[in-house]
């Protein structure tokens, strides 16, 4: 059962509970309501109002090997690319950047869009880049960094000869970046209804084993630095996120995850 008080430090908004209740009406009777529709309702606010960031939760360190040694840019991105008055804010890019663990695949399917030996993928915001090798560690063989090759012509992440590329990434610079952890929060329970029947097994049968995965090595960018207990944003690509009240201080970014941006729940009920 959620709390308001558990619900306000995850990142619900007051306005996405007023809205989820006016949506539920009142009843006299003892009655069940989908969680979903709880989620969708801050969704839809936080949509709204979240400012968009990036933060790359699993990283995987890049290393572009033509761009130059000790060389900053400052890319110009938009905060809410539906509100322009939000303003836009600055994000330092450099020679080796972090990506996100699960956007590189060594032997990618035909419909993997995202970074592989020999593609080409686009950099939010940023350049083309193209992956030319991969480091592996000697004893596990996992890839522990990427070297590729990017485009200077395409800053921006557009190309001037025409050429598309379907694959966009979110990306932080590992030189300006900034540690946290965050909380992947989920359901509780495995079972939609948990109380099951009568003589039935216990609810603590259906608790969720992996209700809470804390990530402890996390990269997000450096405009986050400040950002006050409470606030909420949009972590690009990956969900709607709130800094933790309680644990989150100067120099320990810590970050709840509110929401995922679409329901994924409904896709690991369905497989199971």
């Amino acid at each position: 059962m959620p709390t308001i008080a558990g619900m306000r430090r995850r990142g619900y908004t007051p306005e996405s509970i007023r809205n989820f209740c006016k949506r539920i009406g009142v009843s006299k009777k003892e009655s069940r309501i989908d969680m979903l529709m709880l989620e969708e309702a801050v969704r839809e606010d936080l949509n709204e109002k979240a400012p968009r960031v990036m933060g790359v939760l699993r990283p995987l360190k890049v290393i572009i090997d033509n761009y130059p040694e000790g060389q900053t840019e400052e890319m110009d991105v938009p905060n809410h690319p539906g509100n322009p008055d939000m303003g836009r804010r600055k994000v330092p890019f450099s020679k080796e950047i972090y990506i996100e663990r699960e956007d590189f695949m060594e032997e990618a399917p035909k419909k993997f869009f995202r970074l592989a030996p020999g593609r080409e993928v686009r950099l939010r915001s940023a350049f083309f880049i193209k992956c030319e090798s991969v480091v592996k560690d000697e004893k596990t063989g996992e890839v522990v960094v990427l070297h590729c090759s990017y485009d200077p012509a395409t800053r921006g992440g557009s190309s001037p000869d025409g050429r598309k590329v379907k694959g966009t990434l979110h990306w932080v610079s590992a030189r300006h970046s900034l540690k946290a952890e965050v909380r992947l929060y989920d359901r509780l329970f495995v079972k939609e209804n948990p109380d099951g029947t009568k003589g039935g097994p216990d609810y603590k049968t259906y608790l969720n084993e992996d209700s809470l995965e804390v990530l402890t090595d996390c990269r997000v960018e450096p405009s986050l630095a400040s950002a006050a207990p409470e606030s909420r944003f949009q972590f690009e690509r990956q969900g709607y996120f709130c800094v933790d009240s309680v644990d989150s201080k100067d120099g320990n970014l810590v970050f709840n995850r509110t929401s995922t941006l679409r329901d994924s729940w409904v896709k690991a009920q369905q497989k199971a």
